[in-house]
């Protein structure tokens, strides 16, 4: 009797990596050791968070004494935010970035990119998610429409249809009444993947969101 096996599912794990202010002007060599190290960058926006923004972010921080220093210092000038893909993108990502206090990573890990650009502890030149569930709540927190996977089942894949699949598809729809094409089907088609929210994308703009 023949078994049938089920489709593989790949499953490429991401992690959320920002350049902080103060070695922003060190993007383009940071995103070349990034790559040069085996990661791709799948999606890339420049943005200067607001206080609150940040406190938001590093809720879990709230409390101690260094998180003034370190709300203010993250929104002190523009970040760049990247999620990173690769195997054990978590791990690998820690890896690559050291210690986080950077005058330890210049003593114990010395080619580690904190000991290269980081200043001390709380100005360590990078920033990079603890854990898969940390790294998740990052990249929604830095990118809203990314998909991440796995793909979500149950409530969760039902607040992603009502938030973006069914608001799409009903423009779409609008608008192909409107338009009254030829082959209905194919410009249906062409349309939601021109429209489509979760199309990735660089972002290299900086913007100010309130």
């Amino acid at each position: 009797m023949e078994i049938l096996m089920p489709e593989p599912q790949i499953y490429v794990e991401r992690t959320l990596a920002i350049i902080k202010p103060d070695v922003i002007d060190k993007e383009e060599e940071i995103e070349d050791l990034i790559l040069r190290s085996g990661f791709h960058i799948i999606q890339k926006r420049k943005l200067q968070l607001s206080p609150e923004q940040c406190s938001n972010f590093y809720a879990e921080q709230f409390g101690k004494m260094f998180f003034p220093n370190l709300t203010a210092y993250m929104s002190s000038g523009p970040i760049v935010a990247m999620v990173l893909a690769r195997n054990c993108a978590v791990s690998y990502w820690k890896e690559l970035l050291g210690p986080s206090n950077s005058l330890r990573a210049r003593i114990t890990h010395p080619h580690s990119l904190r000991a290269l650009y980081g200043t001390d502890e709380l100005r360590n030149g990078l920033h990079g998610s603890l854990n898969i569930c940390s790294a998740e709540k990052e990249i929604r927190f830095m990118f809203p429409e990314a998909i991440l996977e796995p793909v979500p089942t149950g409530q969760r894949a039902r607040d992603y249809l009502n938030l973006y699949v069914k608001p799409t598809l009903l423009a779409g729809l609008t608008a192909l009444c409107k338009e009254k094409p030829a082959d209905p089907m194919i410009w249906l088609a062409d349309w939601l993947i021109e429209h489509n929210p979760n199309k990735p994308k660089l972002q290299y703009h900086i913007s100010q969101e309130e």
